[in-house]
């Protein structure tokens, strides 16, 4: 996962307590352009071999995911946050709200960015991203699974 958010430009932050990592986020930054482009391609190198140890409906799974998501980003320059997490047994104590938060003010403070992009798979979700300032922009239903793209306009 890291050498994934180091070629591509991704930005990983983590909440510790007692030297434990209890939450985290990832999120790919704006591109920074060509040199990415060619740090993508080594990445995809890498990962042919993970590619054959999976099935073909889970790699069409992954593809049609990432056709949703992606295509309910807007076209023009934000932040897209890959992830966020806190552990089971620490939800509920405002470290994933913390967490959202210090992501917001650093795109705020970001001239470059214009907002942030997600998706989530939990209807519960959608409710807590609209307390910050998301807006919903596609719902869409993948096999079973709910697929709600959400986006904060940074103000301004």
């Amino acid at each position: 996962m890291f050498d994934k958010s180091f070629l591509l430009h991704e930005e990983v932050w983590g909440y510790f307590e007692n030297e434990s990592l209890i939450g985290t986020y990832v999120v790919e930054k704006p591109h920074a352009g060509k040199l990415q482009n060619m740090k993508g391609v080594l990445l995809i190198v890498r990962l042919i071999p993970l590619f054959f140890q999976l099935s073909g409906q889970t790699l069409h799974l992954l593809n049609s995911y990432m056709r949703v998501t992606r295509s309910s980003s807007p076209s023009f320059t934000h932040h897209y946050l890959i992830m966020i997490g806190v552990s089971p047994e620490e939800q509920g104590k405002g470290i994933g709200k913390s967490l959202l938060q210090h992501l917001i003010n650093t795109v705020k403070a970001d001239k470059k960015s214009q907002g942030i992009a997600l998706d989530t798979e939990n209807k519960e979700n959608v409710d807590l991203y609209r307390r910050f300032g998301f807006t919903l922009s596609q719902e869409a239903q993948m096999d079973n699974m709910p697929v709600y793209c959400m986006f904060y306009q940074k103000e301004g």
